[in-house]
């Protein structure tokens, strides 16, 4: 019953979420073909096509709408997801159901589709279907404080994490979870553990389940106790209450995320972002900026190609073989800034280090050539790498790429710097790299990146790249 009821609560919230899209559809051809000219005739001098076109448009958004809502998981139970989490995901659904209309639009070859229509359903849209995860999100916790539309609980085991997610759950009201008690392992018990009643042990577990309303039971065992509790599993299958198991490892700090492989349950803990929709938009940026890039700076490429070749001899260009992502090799590309040879010079050097660590940095490094130093103080060496972005095997923002041997050289923890794609630009770069000697600080800059990884925090890094370039500040 409770399950027909979470199904029928979605299939109403899909409903109202396609009438709202089809009431945004409708308010901006009407804005666009009404309004507009009439307050900005010099921008539309002229009305959209009728309505009766564009209505023969609506089927196709609303299969486009529906096909993201429901890919991106929109009609899940929401009761533990934050705000701000939800709001992304409507941001996600509205901006790719967008672009995929513009883009079936122009493949269609549907002249009458106008762009500023789109943009104008798009943001009305997204104001429409916020504004009602909003409200929906209210109701609910004001239904869910008076005591409604919960979800009882029951705890499987005695111990500190236990006690913790009680703990979670009870500051958390609006989540509608209801917790019933605890139920202890076999042996001697407490009666109450963190205010709540302990129901019983391990081997009454069955007649509690059937004694009592539980929708959810909740496991929180260490590893030799999963054996003695293993009937209760079974049991909770046989009777349809959904079982969750809390995992902890206390020296490890990673994400948990539960996947599948034909029908196998694979448990997975990472430590990097997992987030698909993202790292696509990441890669698709990397792909596009990095191609646009070396079409507008191609004059300035070749400006700068000619004056490494006729300042010093030897090639335009410094190869050198690097790590990427988990250590992949790849052949990095940079202008050439030191005498021909450099490389092969570098016991020579070992002692200008002013590094501490395998990496290796000299502010004034005698193999660097004139036309080098004045590359290397605003950056303009690191532009051919735009090349490895377009080839995938760097992206715009990242870690550092090292050379095998300083990765051969790395402490355990260090080498989980290698678990993102390199960078062009970074964290570090944008801190004021010629002011960070000790390499342990590096790295955590580096992983620091990767742990907070986002959209927002790459563009925030490019936009800072910027006048750390224009300013030459922190180059070495």
């Amino acid at each position: 019953m409770l399950k027909e009821r979470v199904k029928l609560v979605a299939y109403w919230v899909w409903t109202t979420d396609l009438v709202l899209t089809t009431v945004a559809f409708l308010v901006a051809w009407w804005l666009r073909s009404h309004v507009l000219p009439q307050l900005l005739p010099e921008v539309f001098p002229t009305e959209l096509y009728p309505l009766s076109r564009y209505l023969g448009l609506l089927p196709l958004v609303l299969v486009i709408w529906t096909f993201f809502l429901v890919t991106r998981e929109a009609y899940t139970s929401r009761r533990t997801v934050a705000l701000a989490m939800e709001v992304w995901q409507v941001v996600q659904i509205v901006a790719a159901g967008t672009l995929t209309l513009a883009a079936a639009g122009w493949l269609l070859r549907l002249e009458f589709v106008s762009r500023p229509f789109l943009i104008l359903f798009g943001c009305l849209n997204l104001i429409l279907l916020l504004g009602e995860k909003l409200a929906l999100r209210l109701s609910a916790r004001h239904f869910r404080r008076r005591g409604f539309n919960y979800r009882t609980l029951l705890m499987v085991g005695i111990n500190p994490r236990s006690e913790e997610v009680a703990r979670i759950i009870e500051e958390h009201p609006h989540w509608g979870l209801k917790l019933l008690g605890f139920v202890a392992p076999n042996g001697s018990s407490p009666e109450t553990v963190a205010g709540f009643p302990v129901l019983g042990k391990a081997d009454d577990l069955p007649g509690i389940l059937q004694n009592e309303v539980v929708d959810e039971v909740i496991f929180v065992l260490s590893r030799r106790q999963l054996d003695e509790f293993e009937d209760s599993f079974l049991l909770c299958s046989e009777l349809g209450i959904r079982a969750r198991v809390a995992l902890y490892f206390p020296h490890m700090k990673a994400r948990v995320v539960l996947e599948e492989l034909e029908g196998i349950p694979l448990l997975t803990f990472t430590n990097t972002p997992g987030a698909i929709f993202p790292l696509f938009v990441k890669w698709l940026s990397d792909v596009v900026l990095s191609a646009v890039l070396l079409v507008v700076l191609s004059p300035l490429l070749l400006i700068i190609g000619l004056a490494v070749w006729l300042s010093s001899k030897g090639p335009m260009l410094f190869s050198q073989e690097r790590c990427g992502l988990n250590g992949r090799r790849f052949t990095l590309y940079k202008f050439r800034t030191m005498n021909l040879g450099a490389d092969q010079c570098m016991d020579e050097v070992a002692h200008l280090n002013e590094v501490n660590g395998p990496a290796f940095k000299a502010r004034h490094d005698p193999r660097v050539t004139p036309v080098g130093r004045w590359l290397r103080r605003w950056s303009l060496d690191e532009l051919p790498q735009l090349v490895n972005v377009l080839k995938g095997e760097m992206s715009l923002v990242g870690p550092r790429p090292p050379i095998p041997d300083e990765v051969d050289r790395y402490e355990r923890w260090q080498r989980r710097r290698l678990s993102m794609k390199p960078g062009i630009t970074g964290l570090w770069q944008v801190s004021g790299r010629a002011g960070i000697d000790d390499f342990d600080d590096w790295i955590n800059l580096d992983l620091r990146y990767i742990d907070q990884w986002s959209l927002w925090l790459d563009f925030k890094i490019l936009l800072k790249t910027i006048p750390a370039v224009i300013f030459a500040r922190g180059a070495a």
